[in-house]
């Protein structure tokens, strides 16, 4: 599968801090891909790289084939892109935030917008600061979508909406994704909901990646183990130990296993894609990452 979007040793630095380093990561074409770490790991950072809104330091970005930031004609009008807030001027009614989108947008389609908000039921002559939460997402999702793009940007895209919003929401986007054939890089803290519409997995911690890959790949290839105290080296000579837990009575590991787990002496069991996750944001920095 090819790449729509690709990090090579992507760095990036304002003054004296590094939101970034030497990121490298791959978005296949087609995918639904979840962006997953803690605040202050460099998620809105890396998605700002990728919609041309900032530059790297060191490294390279490029979507679909080419650089957001030194060749922004062929690439920008091919990105949709949803920030967590939703700037949207609340003073305008949404049918002229519709028209902003139309002189901005090259490849606009007025018709898809239109249809959108009326499927949702959201009134065209309504100003956008009367609407709800929800409301006000869809329509940015609208305008993200309208776009016709061949790549969408959503940064937290749902971290203010209710639950019920919230799916709709997600919903709606994965509607778009089957009816129009994106590539979607999403970045948000709730596991649950990406674990229900995405398919790959990239966990940023500590300005890096930590580890990144498809979803069901990544959930059968992690294991729980439980054993006697002091046997974790012996497990780590064959597997990848991802994180510990010891007690005076026993071992508890969690590892990226190169294989079947052949010991009697462990309890094997099978672990929850949030707690993968959680025990590689627990990482520190030093420690090798997973490919």
């Amino acid at each position: 599968m090819s790449a729509a979007v690709t990090v090579e040793q992507v760095s990036k630095r304002y003054g004296a801090r590094w939101a970034l380093q030497d990121c490298t990561l791959e978005v296949p074409t087609g995918s639904v891909t979840a962006l997953v770490g803690p605040n202050g790991a460099g998620k809105t950072t890396l998605l700002h790289l990728l919609v041309g809104l900032t530059e790297p330091t060191e490294g390279r970005v490029s979507v679909l084939g080419a650089s957001p930031r030194t060749d922004p004609t062929h690439v920008l009008p091919r990105i949709g892109f949803v920030a967590q807030d939703h700037p949207l001027e609340p003073r305008f009614r949404v049918d002229e935030m519709l028209a902003v989108g139309r002189r901005l947008n090259p490849r606009w389609d007025e018709s898809l917008a239109r249809d959108w908000l009326r499927e949702r039921q959201i009134p065209l002559a309504d100003r956008v600061g009367a609407l709800s939460g929800g409301q006000r997402a869809q329509v940015a999702l609208a305008l993200a979508i309208a776009k016709r793009p061949e790549v969408m940007v959503l940064d937290e895209p749902a971290a203010a909406l209710d639950p019920l919003a919230r799916r709709e929401f997600l919903q709606s986007l994965m509607e778009a994704v089957a009816e129009r054939e994106l590539t979607v890089l999403m970045s948000s803290h709730l596991l649950a909901d990406l674990e229900r519409v995405c398919d790959h997995l990239v966990v940023l911690a500590a300005g890096g990646v930590q580890l990144v890959g498809p979803i069901d790949e990544i959930a059968a290839s992690h294991r729980l183990l439980v054993g006697p105290p002091g046997d974790e080296q012996a497990v780590a000579r064959v597997h990848q130990v991802v994180h510990a837990r010891h007690t005076p009575r026993q071992t508890t590991l969690l590892v990226r296993a190169n294989g079947h787990v052949y010991d009697a002496r462990w309890q094997i069991e099978d672990v929850a894609l949030e707690d993968v996750v959680l025990a590689y944001l627990q990482r520190r920095p030093d420690q090798e990452v997973a490919a």
